[in-house]
């Protein structure tokens, strides 16, 4: 199968996605917006490449603050969900689960509730409109310490919005072990709320254990320095924890990887662990979702009955009923089926 011919198939079958930072689906063009709305003047060339210039983790981490920085209003959220309905929309996505980080702008006075109250406008238009569902992750953030994990916690529990599903803990992973946060995932769970958490992605296979063991992680975000730890990938394969892998991102940040065709999602997959395919922070890495299939099957070597297989992964993994989960898988099905019967010359 060409590429052509490849993205020709991805676009007609419905997908998820389940690890998806909203701020970083922001284009180049609403970042332009964004910043000559709050600092008055345009964006030069220079800051925006200097802007995107990172080389490892902690970097794009203060590129991603940076942008959010350009955020000047709860009301700005909508516009960032104007950009996420497009990314869908061009990448058949028709479940996402995204995460929001409100630590930054509590920090700078912002109202928890208001911005909710957009995004769940925004989230609940979309729906309405593209029959698409989106619902939320709160990012109670690794960067800034328990103090503020707890705050975003009790600020989430308080706010009882139907489209948020749980918490998860991004940011810097070295800053931040979960050995820090098993009192504010024990609060999360008692309340009813789905825990996930960023682990393995810049720091040893430690991390994925203590986010299994101490944090009762449901999902484990990146989690690829697994693949250096045989007994690790042993115990998640057995137990079909989730990875929510995103290829290209791993590459960016270079911890681990820096190079897709070395990617350990391919080790992984081998060896039965239960795998996700998610794009992370689209517009800082300059991929979609179809970008990552297509990487999957062009330098990893899956084939195309993989590439089916894990994009109902992503619905098996997401925090949808058992129902859902049949839906949605008979409509990948469906829509795989009648592409091939459709272009019977191409071959899987």
């Amino acid at each position: 199968m060409n590429k052509k011919q490849f993205y020709s198939l991805l676009k007609s079958v419905p997908k998820a996605e389940i690890h998806l930072h909203s701020e970083a689906v922001m284009t180049r063009k609403t970042i332009r917006r964004l910043y000559k709305s709050c600092q008055g003047a345009a964006m030069t060339t220079e800051r925006m490449n200097k802007l995107f210039s990172y080389e490892d983790l902690n970097g794009f981490i203060n590129a991603f603050l940076t942008v959010q920085s350009y955020i000047s209003s709860a009301d700005d959220l909508k516009i960032v969900f104007d950009d996420i309905r497009t990314y869908l929309e061009d990448n058949n996505i028709v479940y996402a689960e995204l995460f929001f980080a409100p630590s930054s702008f509590l920090k700078r006075g912002y109202d928890f509730h208001t911005m909710i109250s957009r995004i769940s406008e925004s989230i609940s238009n979309i729906e309405k409109n593209d029959k698409r569902t989106m619902r939320l992750l709160i990012d109670v953030s690794r960067t800034f310490g328990e103090e503020n994990a707890m705050n975003n916690l009790n600020l989430t529990i308080k706010e009882n919005n139907p489209y948020i599903l749980g918490i998860g803990l991004g940011g810097a992973e070295s800053k931040g072990p979960a050995k820090d946060f098993e009192r504010v995932f024990a609060k999360a769970r008692k309340a009813g709320l789905h825990v996930v958490a960023h682990a393995g992605e810049d720091v040893e296979s430690w991390s994925i254990k203590d986010a299994l063991h101490l944090l009762k992680a449901e999902r484990i975000g990146h989690g690829i320095t697994a693949a250096q730890d045989p007994e690790l990938v042993k115990e998640m394969a057995k137990d079909q924890i989730p990875f929510e892998i995103c290829p290209t991102s791993n590459t960016f940040t270079k911890k681990v990887v820096s190079r897709i065709q070395d990617h350990p999602i391919r080790q992984l997959y081998d060896q039965g662990c239960f795998v996700t395919v998610n794009t992370d922070d689209p517009a800082f890495f300059k991929v979609s979702l179809i970008d990552e299939y297509w990487n999957l099957y062009s330098k990893l070597h899956f084939t195309a009955e993989d590439i089916r297989k894990i994009i109902i992964n992503g619905f098996k993994a997401a925090f949808i009923s058992d129902s859902a989960k049949k839906k949605y898988t008979a409509s990948v099905n469906k829509a795989w089926k009648e592409w091939f019967a459709a272009n019977p010359e191409v071959t899987e």
